[in-house]
């Protein structure tokens, strides 16, 4: 066993093989180390996230205590679950001949498995089918597509998966199914779960309806005739955020929540809340409600004009906002996020135990939009406090990050891990909660091949074939196949998310903390 560093707060275990692996993740499940607030399998490997370096520290000291043997599997004796396929998908063509078959080929040996779900990550409901013996290695794209439909069947490495919703991806695309693998209506919500086994069928050219009802059960709070206050005017985006969903990112459930989580907690603390109560995040401000209760709220994050009824207030204060009164959010002059609270909570329902919305998912409340009516939660007890209680000013502008080289820096050459220290990186457009996009040069791999599926966290610098780096943020899967070369120290990743495109990044090397 291996164990290798991911950020300052998780750790990668790299086992032999699949059965190892499962027996791994089993014991660790039955006698979970102090502080574990995540455990993700994958093929060979499983990530532990704890609450803390210093947990993580002690739990590497522990790790030779784990006892994975005569620990027993689950089996699945049922019938395989039949997924009807059109195999018309985008990358056929191409990916055929590089099994040395034709698209009919392909298709015909697809259909001819009986497949197992090894692990499930990535997104919430996906599943890493495995063939019996061994299956070919099909190379992810160079670059991963920034939307691929719900139903989407795909090959990367040796796996097959269903998309469960729309999502970036780089797999290769054979095809499409209706069938909704994935429902938080449900129990259990998910269908592809570790073990079951699978069967595609040909199912013929299935038409232009959407591919899958992958919905999620989702709620603003409304109540009809029932509101606290009602959105007049949204900017690009405005979300309920809390601290997100812990402890499912086995069944590819990301973290979310806040993507500046001091922003957020602050917002909470001025106004008397637990930290964990539900904010609005906006993306460079536009929010206008329409008071219909008394409310006292506070905005934090990227400093924007803040009014109520016309009148400016301060920026960082509590603010009472009378009945029929209009508080406004302005378009921030620095960063990109705001967030407002107001005492109580926004009192959306909870989905998977949070009410952080994820529009990647689709998981929690979906975003606000003009109409929408609010209901605020009870009033928590907690003292309000004033401005200058406050901590120092958030950052923005460039930033310096500290990072933690690993899991896969391995998989690098030395020029490449030098210029992750050594380029001043920029923010690309193409960012957004699921992680920052960099410009400013490429990172080579000394490695060929492709990297076995593995668990990620917020943080991760992950590098495509492309050699272009993105770094993981709140909405980030829960597993991904391109190497890892680094881990942003946890703290640093809220300086991460109020970074603008064109926003200068760069990046220190700190030891690992055990």
């Amino acid at each position: 066993m291996r164990v290798l560093p991911a950020g300052d707060r998780a750790l990668l275990l790299e086992l032999p093989d699949a059965r190892v692996r499962r027996a791994v993740d089993a014991a660790l499940r039955d006698d979970p180390p102090p502080g574990l607030i995540d455990l993700v399998p994958a093929a060979t490997t499983v990530l532990l996230r704890f609450d803390g370096p210093d947990r993580l520290a002690a739990a590497v000291r522990d790790l030779p205590r784990v006892d994975a043997v005569g620990v027993r599997l689950p089996v699945d004796a049922g019938e395989p679950l039949v997924v009807p396929t059109s195999y018309d998908g985008e990358d056929l063509d191409e990916v055929a001949p590089l099994l040395g078959t034709d698209a009919a080929g392909l298709v015909a040996w697809h259909t001819s498995q009986v497949f197992t779900v090894e692990f499930g990550g990535f997104l919430p409901g996906f599943g890493y089918l495995g063939g019996p013996g061994e299956a070919p290695e099909v190379p992810r794209r160079r670059s991963p597509r920034t939307r691929i439909p719900a139903g989407a069947v795909g090959l990367a490495g040796r796996w097959t998966g269903i998309y469960p919703q729309a999502s970036p991806g780089g797999w290769q695309i054979i095809g499409r199914t209706r069938l909704p693998v994935w429902d938080v209506r449900r129990d259990p919500p998910g269908l592809l779960t570790p073990g079951r086994r699978v069967r595609f069928v040909d199912a013929g050219p299935l038409g232009d309806g959407p591919a899958s009802d992958a919905t999620s059960a989702a709620s603003r709070g409304d109540s009809p005739g029932v509101s606290d206050a009602e959105v007049v005017a949204v900017g690009p985006l405005a979300l309920i955020e809390d601290l997100g969903r812990h402890g499912l990112g086995a069944v590819g459930v990301p973290t979310g929540g806040a993507a500046d989580r001091v922003a957020h907690r602050l917002a909470n603390r001025l106004v008397g809340n637990p930290e964990d109560a539900a904010t609005i995040e906006l993306l460079l401000g536009g929010l206008e409600l329409h008071a219909v209760s008394d409310l006292l709220v506070a905005a934090t994050g990227a400093p924007a004009p803040l009014a109520v009824s016309g009148r400016p207030v301060a920026w960082a204060s509590p603010v009472h906002v009378p009945a029929g009164a209009r508080i406004a959010v302005g378009v921030p002059g620095h960063g990109v996020r705001s967030y407002l609270a107001v005492r109580g909570g926004v009192a959306a329902e909870r989905v998977l135990g949070s009410r952080s919305g994820d529009p990647t998912t689709g998981l929690g409340p979906p975003p606000l939009r003009v109409g929408d009516r609010l209901r605020v939660g009870s009033d928590p007890g907690g003292v309000v406090r004033s401005s200058d209680l406050t901590p120092a000013a958030h950052r923005w502008g460039g930033v310096t990050l500290r990072v933690v080289l690993g899991p896969a820096d391995d998989w690098f050459d030395a020029a490449s891990i030098a210029r992750l220290t050594t380029t001043t990186w920029r923010v690309s457009s193409h960012s957004d909660r699921v992680g920052v996009r960099l410009d400013g040069g490429t990172l080579q791999r000394r490695r060929a091949g492709e990297r076995p599926s593995e668990g990620v966290v917020r943080g991760a610098v992950q590098v495509p074939a492309s050699g272009e780096p993105l770094i993981f943020l709140a909405d980030h899967p829960t597993t991904g196949g391109y190497p890892v070369i680094a881990v942003v120290v946890d703290d640093d990743t809220d300086l991460l998310a109020q970074c603008r495109p064109g926003d200068t990044v760069r990046m220190r090397v700190v030891p690992r903390p055990w």
